[in-house]
């Protein structure tokens, strides 16, 4: 089923699941594919895994979350630091502002 999202997107899905909906003698089984197909059908705007891939963009969210790691967990780990949790929050969204486009737009709001 991977390779069916990553080659044909929503569409492969939706049709290898549907012939496996007429295969299943399972209700129980049915009832749960159904469920993903819906899901799916909600969310397929966000299945767009084979253009992202085509025009070279990544498609998991490992750059964001070492990104992460690495913009704030540094601060936070810092020798004698100590965070409360929502100042840590806040610390982290001025970093991650800092670090995007959207430093201008977020400082004109924050006042």
């Amino acid at each position: 089923m991977r390779l069916v999202l990553l080659s044909e997107g929503f569409a492969g899905m939706e049709r290898e699941l549907s012939a496996l909906l007429l295969e299943e003698d399972d209700g129980e089984k049915c009832q749960s594919v159904d469920s993903l197909l819906e899901y799916l059908r909600k969310n397929s705007s966000r299945l767009n895994y084979r253009e992202r891939l085509e025009r070279g963009r990544v498609i998991g969210n490992g750059l964001i979350e070492g990104a992460c790691k690495n913009l704030v967990g540094r601060r936070l780990m810092q020798t004698g630091a100590s965070w409360r949790l929502s100042r840590a929050n806040r610390m982290a969204v001025i970093c991650a502002v800092l670090y995007s486009d959207q430093w201008k737009y977020c400082w004109k709001y924050a006042h």
